[in-house]
């Protein structure tokens, strides 16, 4: 199955929600204006109660480097998401444990992601907000993109079958499965999982194509 990201845990019963229906990895939100924000102690709290071989992803939007340092050490993360107009390098933590988030508007972002040297995270354009927008951005853009990506930005069990032609690497959904921000919603849940289970084989051998 397509690997899944949940992101904007807030909640424990959430996250042991997600890993049960499939989930690969759960992502905590660190960016204090953001409406999933999740204090480091609660984050903590919630991911040592977590199974073993589950990704841990901290999100952070132009966030000073020690601080985010400090915080992937305190929570045990294993991934570190960065967003935001800062184009930095982080040099206390290792190339292959980030992921680069990248706003796509028209095909000059997709020629930036082709540059990066680290993972790329595609996600929705917006002047207003680094992430977690709901919209989706012009998927036709990635037919340019010749290297793997996360795919964010709209993702629900609507547009499921176009995600099966466009074949990401993993895709990361928050408000695609909530009842409110921060709060997952166990149904909406269920039903993508659901889905991505029945439809596998046609990820992996192109059926929709």
């Amino acid at each position: 199955m397509i690997k899944v990201k949940i992101c904007g845990i807030t909640r424990l019963q959430d996250a042991l929600m997600a890993i049960k229906f499939g989930a690969h990895a759960v992502g905590f939100i660190f960016f204090k204006d953001s409406k999933r924000y999740i204090e480091p102690d609660k984050a903590k709290e919630i991911i040592l109660k977590l199974p073993p071989f589950v990704v841990k992803v901290g999100v952070f939007v132009d966030e000073d480097e020690e601080r985010i340092a400090e915080i992937f050490s305190y929570c045990n993360l294993d991934r570190i998401q960065l967003h935001g107009d800062i184009d930095m390098e982080l040099k206390k933590i290792p190339s292959p444990k980030i992921i680069r988030a990248f706003r796509i508007k028209d095909s000059s972002d997709i020629e930036r992601v082709a540059k990066s040297k680290y993972f790329p995270l595609l996600d929705t354009y917006s002047d207003k907000l680094y992430g977690g927008t709901g919209e989706r951005f012009d998927w036709s853009l990635l037919k340019h993109l010749k290297r793997d990506y996360i795919l964010a930005g709209g993702i629900n069990l609507s547009n499921l079958k176009e995600i099966f032609n466009i074949r990401p690497y993993a895709i990361d959904i928050s408000s695609g499965v909530e009842k409110e921000p921060g709060v997952k919603d166990e149904k909406k849940m269920f039903e993508f999982f659901n889905y991505l289970r029945q439809n596998q084989n046609n990820f992996i051998q192109g059926d929709f194509d």
